[in-house]
């Protein structure tokens, strides 16, 4: 009647002597193919480390970061994509993928202090999968990409986002419906990225996410899906719809803004339904530019002055004084334009265009008493705008050098001058609207 019992407790002390040998077994096979490894002797390391990983996959963390070498190192060396061993090495290495993803939370109970999530975990086998694949399906990459991204945000590393958007791309060009889907993509990819980026301290690793950032632009522009008409088309329709949510569209004004669509109907629409929820400068300006293309030079310079008060940046206010001066340009409301360039200079000493502006507004309406060349003196004062851009903003300057030329060749000759009783040196006020003297040369 005793043997059930007596069976089961030698049964239960195998077990226990089964389970003490493979943890005996593993430390030393963990210690031998460890050491295999930082020699960077791979043929040796791959039977004691394929031990452990089988056996006490807990053992250490980096038994993962190991195996990752060794078979990295395996499939590197085989160049034959096809071959059985690369296919099984392969399929060890997805599976390797696999197993830390499972066991990460139990190494994080264990205190175990690990670099990476299991999202995170998830990034590193597509970005692998990618590299080794014998045939890598796009689809499939993307998915384990963008659940990535989308769990770790700011703290994905930089090639995760760079293939999330490289990913993304590829399902567009195979499916022209995939197109709105990657627009979003590269909005969440390059949120994330800027955010990274401005919390980062480390220099490396800033620039490596300056450069990836870089790329997400490059990539975008050279998309195709970004033309103004392609952008018109996608939310035109989604701007209605969309009319009451901030947040969709503040998305539709930035990335039209970014590709300059500010005359677009969808984004003229969008600013107008974001500034009635939530007065902002961008907002603002997109109905200034709305204002304008409907003919109402008034409307469009109060929402300019509008945005000019939401805006904190004084650069931003300056570009924002000179679009309204322009709009008054073009209705030929001269001194208005004029007194909004010099907003924009007040804003931004250092900005050249609207000086260039001032000088084209001279030169273009110069007459301002009967005598002819007294009018020509005008010329002496656009000449001393276009000098005064190019010396507080250089990157005007081959523009308004050509100017000057231009404008050199309408300038009184010195014996009109004479005749009025003015000579070189001379101070000369300018009447009319403009009102400002000049010197004669």
């Amino acid at each position: 009647m005793k043997i059930k019992p007596l069976l089961a407790t030698l049964l239960f002390s195998a077990c226990a002597l089964t389970a003490v040998a493979q943890d005996d077994a593993c430390i030393p096979n963990s210690s031998v193919a460890r050491e295999a490894v930082k020699a960077k002797n791979f043929k040796d390391a791959y039977e004691p480390w394929k031990m452990v990983i089988e056996t006490c996959p807990t053992l250490r963390y980096y038994t993962f970061t190991d195996g990752f070498a060794i078979l990295k190192n395996f499939l590197d060396t085989n160049k034959d994509r096809n071959s059985a061993d690369y296919q099984r090495y392969f399929a060890e290495l997805m599976d390797l993928h696999d197993k830390r993803m499972q066991y990460i939370p139990e190494f994080l109970a264990k205190n175990v202090k690990v670099p990476i999530s299991v999202d995170g975990a998830l990034g590193a086998k597509a970005l692998d999968y990618l590299q080794y694949a014998p045939a890598p399906d796009v689809n499939q990459a993307y998915a384990w990409l963008q659940q990535s991204i989308n769990a770790d945000k700011t703290e994905a590393s930089p090639n995760v986002m760079h293939f999330f958007l490289d990913m993304s791309a590829r399902r567009m060009k195979a499916d022209e419906s995939k197109k709105e889907q990657f627009i979003q993509d590269y909005l969440v990819a390059t949120q994330y990225a800027d955010q990274a980026l401005a919390a980062e301290t480390k220099p490396a690793a800033k620039q490596a996410l300056e450069t990836v950032r870089s790329n997400m632009d490059a990539q975008f522009i050279n998309s195709g899906a970004a033309t103004c008409e392609s952008l018109e088309n996608i939310y035109a329709p989604k701007v209605e719809s969309e009319k009451n949510n901030l947040d969709a569209l503040k998305e539709i004004i930035k990335i039209m803004a970014m590709m300059g669509c500010r005359e677009n109907e969808a984004y003229l629409q969008a600013s107008l339904y974001a500034y009635q929820i939530e007065p902002s400068a961008d907002a603002a300006q997109g109905c200034a530019a709305m204002a304008f293309k409907r003919g109402d030079i008034d409307g469009s310079v109060k929402f300019f002055d509008e945005a000019m008060e939401q805006e904190t940046d004084n650069s931003k206010k300056a570009e924002i004084a000179f679009k309204a001066a322009n709009v008054l340009a073009s209705a030929k409301r001269l001194a208005a334009a004029r007194n909004y360039a010099n907003k924009a200079i007040q804003f931004n000493p250092n900005y050249g265009a609207p000086y260039m502006l001032i000088a084209s507004l001279y030169a273009g309406n110069y007459r301002w008493t009967d005598e002819m060349a007294l009018n020509k003196c005008t010329f002496f004062l656009a000449i001393d705008k276009l000098q005064r851009a190019k010396a507080v903003d250089p990157s005007v300057a081959e523009e308004a050098n050509k100017l000057i030329s231009s404008y050199s060749a309408y300038t009184p000759e010195a014996k009109d001058l004479f005749m009025l009783g003015y000579k070189t040196g001379d101070r000369i006020n300018i009447g009319g609207w403009i009102g400002e003297s000049t010197t004669i040369r």
